[in-house]
């Protein structure tokens, strides 16, 4: 029984389809998280990468890590709707195996550090118990800011 589903999840994070990468939060702590990614053949960007051999991009599991690191920091903050978890910087980002079609990426994410406004977040990912990625990520939270309306046209 997963401890988020989707649509808590969508509650929390602002990301949607087809850039939320994140299908359930399995587990999770005051410092630690577990997510679930189920990568499936109709992602889109399995149509350029690579259409022989398809292959989940690299970056695009750092970002679903991160994304599951994002649902640690914001799942407890009152005002969440008004905030953006957004990556300062990655680090030590190692790919072991590819993550293919058909695979169960379980994300494991946990913080380091954290202050006010910053939080630094180390995390591993697997598929079948073995380690796909690790990755180190720095998050900075900051107010959503809207988008400022352009000027009505003069008559």
């Amino acid at each position: 029984m997963p401890i988020l589903d989707i649509n808590e999840i969508r509650a929390i994070l602002p990301h949607r389809y087809p850039f939320l990468l994140v299908d359930r939060i399995i587990e999770m702590g005051p410092d630690s998280v577990v997510g679930i990614k189920n990568v499936t053949l109709n992602e889109p960007f399995f149509v350029g990468h690579f259409p022989e051999f398809p292959v989940m991009p690299g970056v695009l599991i750092v970002e679903a890590m991160a994304q599951t690191a994002g649902v640690l920091v914001l799942q407890s903050m009152p005002d969440r709707e008004n905030k953006l978890v957004l990556l300062a910087a990655i680090e030590n980002a190692r790919f072991r195996k590819p993550v293919v079609p058909g695979d169960q990426l379980r994300m494991e994410m946990r913080i380091v550090k954290r202050k006010s406004s910053v939080a630094k977040i180390a995390g591993r990912a697997t598929v079948d118990g073995q380690v796909v990625a690790e990755v180190e990520v720095m998050c900075k939270l900051a107010d959503k800011v809207e988008k400022p309306r352009e000027a009505e046209p003069q008559a």
